[in-house]
């Protein structure tokens, strides 16, 4: 059974950072990505990483503030977001998929949960 599993979300002010974690069982595909979701607004994609480490980001939304990163021995993905802001506050999903890392939500195979993330200003 497949199983991914976020952790680490939570209330922060503007500015603050939080640590996303993912940790996932029951399968042997190796590309990741983590999406957010805004109330009222469709799905998006943050960043990605694929089985070698390769990683990917929508330059947009993350403007170098946030970092992706695995351990292959953990079975984890991570996301380390710093300098926070309000419009980052959103529902943060991880995803996996076989194949390469894509940007549409539809590409992926399997979801977490969700970890809810609010930026207070």
């Amino acid at each position: 059974q497949v199983q991914l599993v976020e952790s680490g979300g939570g209330l922060v002010q503007a500015g603050g950072s939080l640590r996303l974690s993912c940790a996932a069982s029951g399968h042997t595909f190796s590309n990741y990505a983590w999406f957010r979701q805004a109330p009222g607004k469709e799905r998006e994609f943050v960043a990605g990483i694929n089985w070698a480490g390769g990683v990917t980001y929508d330059a947009d939304s993350v403007k170098g503030r946030f970092t992706i990163s695995r351990d292959n021995v953990k079975n984890t993905v991570y996301l380390q977001m710093d300098s926070l802001e309000p419009e980052d506050t959103a529902v943060y999903y991880c995803a996996v998929r076989r194949n390469a890392v894509t940007m549409r939500p539809n590409d992926y195979d399997y979801w977490g949960q969700g970890t809810q993330v609010t930026v207070s200003s």
